[in-house]
């Protein structure tokens, strides 16, 4: 097996494990669609997933999901995916929309929570740096 089919593997590994802690039931066959690979290569990647330990559960026949209450270690950030992140965070503060911001504002907590000190004091000089006025025009072009 070349190095790029393991980085692949091992990056299909990852978003489906990723997809299956979001809370979804996935199907082995939407999973191969998804990734454009074979039902078999499916099977083998959740029984890859279950040898190294994730409890993986059958619900009711519509597909696989993660034992109710696991929990992965967090995912890693990037400076630019934080930054991209952060960016987005002070528009949605501009959507006025309490409960919108309240969420994003919780999950970037969690990002933040996550990055590296040298990253959390780059993220915070970039959100302190950032102004989105209002847009005043309401006119479409």
């Amino acid at each position: 097996m070349a190095y790029t089919d393991n980085i692949s593997r091992l990056s299909r590994l990852t978003a489906i494990l990723l997809k299956l802690q979001s809370g979804s039931v996935a199907s082995v066959h939407a999973l191969a669609e998804q990734f454009e690979v074979s039902t078999r290569t499916i099977y083998r990647d959740l029984q890859a997933l279950e040898q190294a330990g994730v409890p993986l559960t059958v619900n009711d026949g519509h597909g696989y999901q993660l034992l109710e209450g696991y929990t992965i270690p967090p995912v890693m950030f990037t400076e630019a995916e934080a930054n991209a992140l952060i960016l987005a965070e002070k528009m949605i503060e501009k959507t006025e929309d309490a409960s919108l911001i309240e969420a994003f504002q919780s999950a970037t907590d969690k990002v933040r929570a996550v990055l590296k000190n040298s990253q959390k004091e780059k993220v915070k000089l970039l959100a302190d740096r950032i102004i989105i006025g209002k847009n005043w025009n309401f006119s479409r072009t």
